[in-house]
């Protein structure tokens, strides 16, 4: 019987093979290792830039706080409640009053009893500028803060929110609709639905007084201003007097397609038209938008937290982009991680969602016509009533008008 030596050529081969496998097998193990190190670098780099632009803290104070043993408590997590307000808004240096805070939800977190809550705040709430003796509309002490510094907006909306809830209010965040838009589209959009179709086919429409930028395409008819002239004596209107007369226009490039629909039954909504969504109210109202708002705000919430979008780069890189340049907050970053930590930590939490309106039972009413135009007061000429449904809302009955979630 032959036997082959261990140091022949039959035995060298294989062991040469061998090591060129492992050399070969190291080379790509260490180049992929190598790649997902830069990856993972810049994109580190780039989220710390971009939570920096959206965010009131600096760098150095982040590092503090990755520091073992210091203590990273949000403000108002020793109360066991940390309030957060949310603001939309068209953008800057954009027509149509780019900077009024027409979507205004105080959103309230209670990790400790797993609830959160979203209170839709109307735009039309009638308040005194903060700072000043002015009325104005709550929409517009976003845009009147910004004039005298940025960042001094979500101060002053913070100052009020907290006059009329009764609450501290710990943190605020504002997104623009360009940021809105891509912050959808970067995680696949929304899934939705709708148990009957939806149309907007007037807002998007809307005649405006024409100016030479935006409303430019003449519609034929005219704003009048009026004026009633008595007979001498009495209170009896002898005719009425039109003052002023402003011819009428819209926009060539209407938004939303104009006339905005969406079939019912399930479907996923795309960044343009989850945001034509959210903004729909002439066909329904003011109340019934805050009511979308918040349902798109649950599908986007829960997009974001799914593994889908948490292990896709690709995602969280878009969701990253959206934000850089679109929202604005006086979060310090370790305290976004700090807060999404503990959010994600929440096991499926109980919601409490309310928006305030004006019906029979609300908290808000009409008083008429005014200097301002529409405008919304709090029932008893105070705040007592809205201030006790922010407090207590964790323990109320659910809006029934509201879609749970």
């Amino acid at each position: 019987m032959a036997y082959f030596s261990t140091n022949g050529p039959e035995a060298e081969k294989p062991v040469k093979k061998r090591r060129f496998y492992t050399k070969k097998w190291f080379r790509i193990v260490g180049t992929f290792v190598l790649l997902m190190l830069i990856i993972g670098g810049a994109f580190a780099w780039k989220t710390g830039l971009i939570l920096d632009k959206i965010s009131s803290g600096g760098l150095l104070n982040s590092l503090i706080h990755s520091i073992p043993g210091v203590k990273d408590e949000l403000k108002g997590e020793a109360d066991g409640r940390i309030n957060v307000l949310l603001l939309g808004m068209r953008g800057e240096n954009l027509p149509g009053g780019g900077l009024l805070a027409d979507t205004i939800i105080l959103a309230s977190i209670k990790p400790l009893e797993n609830k959160v809550s979203m209170i839709s705040i109307p735009r039309d709430l009638y308040v005194t500028v903060p700072g000043t003796q002015d009325k104005q509309k709550i929409n517009a002490v976003h845009a009147y803060g910004e004039q005298k510094g940025a960042g001094q907006g979500l101060r002053d909306m913070k100052t009020i929110i907290s006059e009329v809830t009764g609450l501290p209010i710990h943190y605020a965040a504002s997104i623009n609709f360009s940021g809105f838009k891509q912050l959808v589209d970067a995680i696949g959009g929304v899934d939705i639905t709708l148990d009957k179709p939806f149309d907007e086919a007037l807002q998007f429409n809307e005649p405006h007084v024409c100016d030479s930028e935006t409303y430019t395409e003449p519609t034929g008819t005219f704003d009048e201003k009026k004026k009633n002239v008595y007979w001498p004596g009495t209170k009896i209107v002898k005719r009425v007097r039109i003052t002023a007369s402003y011819p009428l226009c819209t926009n060539p490039n209407k938004e939303c397609g104009g006339n905005f629909s969406l079939p019912a039954g399930k479907q996923t909504l795309s960044g343009n038209q989850a945001l034509c969504y959210v903004r729909s109210r002439v066909t329904s109202s003011d109340f019934e938008r805050a009511k979308r708002q918040q349902e798109v705000m649950q599908l986007i919430k829960e997009k974001v937290l799914s593994a889908g979008t948490l292990m896709d780069y690709k995602k969280i890189s878009g969701i990253a982009d959206s934000l850089g340049d679109n929202a604005r907050s006086d979060f310090e970053p370790w305290e976004m991680k700090a807060l999404f930590d503990m959010y994600i930590k929440m096991q499926n939490p109980q919601t409490f969602q309310r928006v305030l309106e004006d019906s029979e039972d609300g908290l808000l009413y009409y008083p008429g016509e005014s200097a301002a135009g529409y405008i919304l007061l709090p029932r008893g000429d105070n705040y007592d009533k809205i201030r006790e449904v922010s407090q207590n809302i964790f323990t109320l009955s659910p809006q029934t008008d509201i879609k749970p979630k």
